[in-house]
């Protein structure tokens, strides 16, 4: 299984330097990635034109396990944070001797902009994608890309609402961007509980937050959040002394770490894996509500292993890898035979933000562009 060379821009995360996000600023737009896209499509999370019938569901039959074993492997770019990713891999790897996963992670923006680059240059390397942005699906479904395959168990065990009416992706994770905070540096009883409460002048030079410009999540929540709480919030936090990092990995790490008592946005599920081993982090659910994310999966239609892409797309969001990501992953899942782990807050039980896939498509870049501005990074 392939590990991405830490050497390598953009392979793991780092802290974010000034420059990078610049650079990254000037990169082209995800409106202008890909070639042929035609008008916007309205709607909210996975709303899309529908193109014609999503094609019936194809069972895992022994025929598909052979054919995608002559393969030899499957190439997966993807943002869920790397030990999910490759605990995914090795799990597949096990169930399926003789197909080798070989993830490729890095942030939801950068694995679009590969993505973009690579077939404007007329390469095929992708065989399965995850974005913890889906706009990133409105994209690549309009422009043609994506191969309409349907999973038995997406079929039988998904809503309507986390699976694309034309078959071509599904939900494979869902997540909150949460507050948390270090129970080493912060009691309970003063630990924000609200957004609102990460503008208190006693939080200043202690929060860390992650950019819209790198990370899927980040740019999903900032969306919501300028939407519910307006620019102004974004304004007044920029006044506390961020640290500014890139990836929605990175705030709780550095949370763990304690060069930050507080973060003001990153991944519910670092911090669930992170409590569970027995670190000094404590999830907050804001008042106003948490940013919803919605992380799914697609298959490219020219990939080179079609096969294997379909065999390792049903394994994800299969019961199976899906308890997986839940029980070792702090993730939540859609598939209406999994169970939420003990000790973690229901979902169904928490305020959340409302998702808008094609807002935040249409809205990427004036949001790259605002927020950079109101940070200076």
């Amino acid at each position: 299984m392939y590990r991405p060379n830490k050497n390598e821009p953009f392979a793991g995360n780092r802290l974010m330097e000034t420059p990078m996000i610049k650079s990254m600023n000037r990169s082209i737009s995800r409106r202008r990635m890909l070639v042929g896209t035609s008008a916007l499509l309205a709607g909210a999370a996975f709303s899309t034109r529908v193109l014609a019938a999503a094609p019936p569901p194809e069972p895992v039959t022994p025929e598909l396990v052979e054919a995608a074993r002559k393969e030899g492997q499957v190439i997966y770019y993807t943002s869920t944070d790397l030990p999910v990713a490759e605990k995914l891999a090795k799990a597949f790897e096990a169930k399926y001797p003789g197909i080798a996963v070989r993830v490729e992670r890095t942030g939801a923006e950068r694995v679009f902009q590969r993505i973009g680059q690579e077939y404007s240059s007329n390469i095929r390397a992708v065989d399965v994608v995850n974005s913890s942005d889906a706009a990133h699906f409105i994209v690549w479904k309009r422009d043609g890309i994506l191969a309409p395959f349907v999973p038995e168990d997406v079929a039988k065990f998904y809503p309507d609402e986390h699976r694309d009416p034309d078959g071509q992706f599904a939900s494979f994770r869902v997540w909150l961007s949460i507050i948390a905070y270090n129970t080493n540096m912060v009691k309970a009883d003063d630990a924000p509980k609200s957004f609102a409460d990460l503008l208190d002048p006693k939080w200043k030079g202690k929060i860390v937050k992650a950019h819209p410009g790198y990370s899927g999540t980040i740019m999903t929540a900032t969306y919501q959040m300028q939407r519910d709480l307006g620019w102004s919030f974004f304004e007044q936090l920029a006044k506390q002394n961020i640290m500014q990092v890139q990836s929605s990995a990175d705030p709780p790490k550095k949370l763990d770490l304690g060069e930050r008592a507080v973060m003001a946005d990153g991944n519910e599920y670092n911090i669930f894996q992170m409590k569970e081993a027995g670190r000094p982090v404590e999830p907050v659910y804001a008042a106003e509500g948490s940013p919803l994310i919605i992380g799914p999966n697609g298959v490219f239609k020219d990939c080179p292993h079609p096969k294997a892409a379909r065999l390792f797309q049903s394994f994800s969001l299969s019961r199976e890898a899906q308890q997986l990501i839940i029980d070792v992953g702090g993730l939540r899942s859609v598939h209406s035979q999994t169970v939420e782990k003990a000790g973690r807050r229901a979902l169904k039980d928490i305020k959340t933000m409302k998702d808008n896939a094609a807002a935040v498509e249409k809205q990427s870049d004036a949001i790259k562009a605002r927020y950079t501005k109101i940070f200076r990074v």
